[in-house]
């Protein structure tokens, strides 16, 4: 006789296996640690999910395709020019302080197949959508309100400027002999940082 999946055990293993990952990571954590997570025995939980990748993988998916149309929204929103950049590198910064393992997975997975996770992220027609902000540039650019700066280049700079550092952890906090506590003030600060570096930069 077929076993029948409980559509709530899988949910319960997969919020147990956000919270090991996200305190110890894909390299520490343990099939055992979700297990003693969800308190279910090891068996039971390798029944739902055969390895700790395809869980990895499942946790951060899902995180992602939260996460990213948040971004999209931003950019595509009526907001000011201004107003978008802070908000982008507030939501941005918010969500790696809650999902910091989160930026691993995306670089993962787009130098393993960049196709194939733009189709889960998006669906084939609803694919990220950055030219209104693009024009958007270029209509301040116009108006005035900020001086000539190429739009591909303003927005690559708002992007590295506010993801190197998660990608970076490791490297930041052992260079700059910091603790996770300390990391993550330093990432609050920037969410005002960032926009008023970039903004100085460029209003007239």
């Amino acid at each position: 006789m077929v076993k029948i999946k409980d559509k709530g055990a899988e949910e319960k293993i997969l919020a147990a296996a956000r919270k090991v990952f996200m305190s110890k990571g894909m390299a520490g954590a343990r099939m055992q640690d979700i297990a003693d997570e969800a308190r279910i025995n090891k068996a039971l939980l390798h029944y739902y999910f055969r390895d700790k990748d395809k869980l990895f993988e499942l946790v951060f998916l899902g995180e992602a395709q939260k996460f990213f149309p948040k971004i999209n929204a931003i950019f595509n929103s009526d907001a000011q020019l201004f107003e978008k950049i802070e908000n982008f590198v507030t939501e941005y910064i918010d969500e790696m302080q809650e999902n910091p393992y989160l930026p691993w997975f995306v670089m993962n997975e787009i130098n393993r197949d960049p196709d194939q996770f733009m189709y889960k992220i998006w669906g084939k027609d609803n694919l990220p959508k950055p030219g209104k902000f693009l024009e958007q540039i270029e209509t301040d650019i116009k108006k005035g309100t900020i001086k000539r700066v190429n739009p591909v280049h303003l927005l690559l700079n708002l992007l590295s400027m506010t993801i190197f550092p998660f990608v970076a952890k490791p490297m930041v906090i052992r260079n700059l002999r910091m603790n996770d506590t300390q990391f993550k003030l330093i990432m609050e600060q920037r969410k005002k940082e960032i926009p008023k570096f970039i903004i100085d930069a460029i209003r007239k």
